[in-house]
């Protein structure tokens, strides 16, 4: 057995508990990783609330981790044993349930074409810090189908430079204002003191990551694709963009994040120990994180890994 938190039922963070959980056995096309530090995301809140997609009690939450490998499947030819590796372990595209061991949990499994190698330059912590969310604004880009030197309005975030945009003009709170502005936008517009109407630019692309583009929308130019990534998208002419999860997508930004031109942004409250995952899902609820809410300090002993590492290769074998 493992250290997890999992959940038996749907509801609040309190209905999550922190015990004993079965230890995972890679099949033939996964890995099998000692979790280093794990993201926490809005998905893991909606999940745990209500039956957003199909899944089994009882449930670790946790999408993305970066760990170490410690046993492989025999089909398995991208990785070895003592690898780093990151990425988003649920496949929301996939066909059947989502995996009962999320994260959250000392040891995982995961399929091979879902991760890549963390960057050396990048901490456990902040490699764990980005893949659902980089892997989200690329899919939101290519729904728009956004071309270098395009303008972009992005409601609830920034980033568009990364993508060649020429003008980005982002929406938050006012407490986050500045953080955003760090993020490489050109205009923050604080959407407590600003309407949309009174917005006089129009926008080559609006992307809306909070769900509200039936009054966003009035910042795009006629025909211009307005991206939604929350379901169902709440304006008629908007687009959903879904999730494609892969870790093919990661390692085409490996020379990104080595260059520094992607960064990682963690909440300065954090990271969060395994212990305080309760707290850390506390936080993130508020709507108040400044950057990703991380969990590290997950608890194991050498011992218990290279036990664990020799009866894992012997199942594998």
């Amino acid at each position: 057995m493992q250290n997890a938190w999992y959940y038996e039922e749907y509801g609040p963070k309190e209905v999550l508990k922190l015990g004993d959980f079965p230890l995972p056995t890679p099949q033939h096309d996964q890995l099998l990783v000692q979790v280093r530090a794990a993201a926490l995301n809005p998905i893991d809140s909606k999940r745990r609330q209500r039956p957003l997609f199909p899944s089994d009690f009882p449930a670790v939450p946790g999408c993305d981790m970066a760990g170490i490998v410690v046993a492989k499947g025999t089909s398995v030819t991208k990785f070895n044993t003592g690898d780093e590796v990151y990425g988003n372990i649920q496949d929301f595209n996939a066909e059947g349930k989502l995996k009962q061991l999320g994260a959250l949990a000392e040891f995982i499994v995961v399929e091979e074409s879902l991760i890549a190698k963390k960057p050396k330059n990048i901490s456990f912590e902040e490699a764990a810090s980005l893949p659902l969310a980089v892997q989200t604004a690329i899919e939101g880009f290519k729904t728009a189908g956004f071309k270098t030197g395009q303008t972009i309005f992005i409601v609830g975030g920034a980033g568009g430079h990364f993508y060649g945009a020429s003008h980005v003009v982002a929406t938050t709170s006012t407490p986050k204002v500045e953080f955003v502005k760090e993020l490489g936008a050109d205009k923050v517009i604080d959407y407590r003191k600003t309407k949309y109407e009174d917005i006089e630019e129009k926008f080559d692309v609006l992307y809306d990551t909070i769900g509200d583009c039936k009054n966003s929308f009035v910042v795009a130019k006629d025909n211009a694709p307005i991206v939604d990534i929350t379901w169902p998208p709440s304006h008629p002419r908007a687009i959903y963009s879904s999730l494609t999860v892969s870790g093919e997508i990661l390692e085409k930004l490996r020379p990104f994040i080595e260059s520094g031109k992607l960064k990682a942004q963690i909440d300065p409250t954090g990271p969060y120990k395994f212990k305080d995952v309760i707290e850390a899902f506390r936080y993130l609820e508020t709507g108040r994180a400044r950057g990703k809410v991380v969990i590290s300090a997950f608890p194991y002993t050498e011992s218990t890994r290279c036990h664990f590492i020799r009866e894992q290769e012997e199942t594998c074998s």
